[in-house]
């Protein structure tokens, strides 16, 4: 949607599974991990309830897109944007251009989630190639659709919009180099990294375009106002990285502490007693001839 509340939505949306995904990042770099996440079992080895079939990642891609989609087409209630032509007009012009710009741009994440759940479930094993390449059209459809997005907008509009398509851009790229070399550490940073900058300037530009904090909507053509939207972007880069470090930093106390909780207790380094009358050193002195004769 065109709204405040339609770009805050889908803002908050990308920014959770980011989240989750820098967290998955952390873990495995700090674990020292082959891959991001392993494949599923073949499907024979696998539970029969369907949450033992389906990773949660691509559930949340199909629930998070119809949570996104279905307000385009029906919200406020009453409203049917499912018309894409006005009959009723002779020259029969397009209607609701926005809506289906949007619509499309999540239904392709839909699809990828869908394609994910078909090789989880109708495939013997897990193709993780195939659903890498879903992701990565999903991006690109993305990044297309955001080029004829900012047609016939004010200039304010057009360079945020731009600005958000350069992070689109990246992840897009790093998708389509995983779908051939998978499993490259650094580019599980670069996609945390550029997917924590484009959902925090989608929420951040919503702000900007529909609910100023001064109260007073920005000039559109106004070149003072337009540099500093560019500037508070180039925040929005610094932002993303200390955001990844800062979840890099509590994922590591996290893990050390783990780790010290699965220490077996006792297991450690116990040094010998040797205070005068301790039996531990004579129980040694002892034993140490009848090692040496049986070597």
């Amino acid at each position: 949607m065109g709204t405040l509340g339609g770009h805050l939505i889908a803002g908050l949306l990308f920014l959770i599974v980011v989240l989750y995904y820098s967290v998955l990042v952390s873990l495995a770099l700090l674990r020292g991990q082959r891959f991001l996440k392993s494949p599923l079992p073949p499907r024979d080895k696998r539970g029969h309830r369907w949450w033992q079939l389906v990773s949660v990642e691509a559930v949340v891609k199909v629930v998070f897109s119809l949570i996104v989609i279905l307000p385009e087409l029906f919200y406020p209630p009453g409203t049917n944007r499912m018309v894409m032509v006005d009959w009723e007009d002779p020259k029969r012009p397009f209607v609701f251009q926005d809506t289906w710009q949007h619509i499309t741009m999540y239904g392709f994440f839909l699809f990828s989630g869908v394609v994910d759940i078909v090789s989880q479930v109708c495939q013997a094993r897990q193709n993780m190639k195939l659903e890498r390449a879903a992701e990565a059209l999903a991006f690109c459809v993305l990044v297309l659709l955001l080029i004829n997005h900012i047609e016939n907008k004010s200039t304010l509009e057009s360079r945020v919009h731009a600005l958000f398509m350069l992070p689109v851009f990246l992840v897009g790229l790093v998708l389509i180099i995983e779908v051939w070399v998978p499993d490259q550490p650094s580019l599980w940073v670069l996609k945390a990294w550029m997917g924590l900058v484009l959902s925090n300037w989608l929420l951040h530009l919503s702000v900007l375009l529909y609910a100023p904090p001064s109260g007073q909507p920005w000039s559109r053509d106004d070149p003072v106002e337009l540099a500093f939207v560019t500037t508070f972007f180039c925040w929005h880069l610094g932002l993303g990285a200390v955001l990844l470090a800062a979840i890099y930093g509590l994922c590591s106390l996290w893990h050390h502490r783990f780790s010290s909780w699965k220490r077996v207790p006792g297991a450690k380094y116990q040094p010998c007693p040797l205070h005068e009358g301790s039996e531990e050193p004579e129980k040694f002195r002892a034993g140490a001839p009848q090692l040496d004769g049986g070597v």
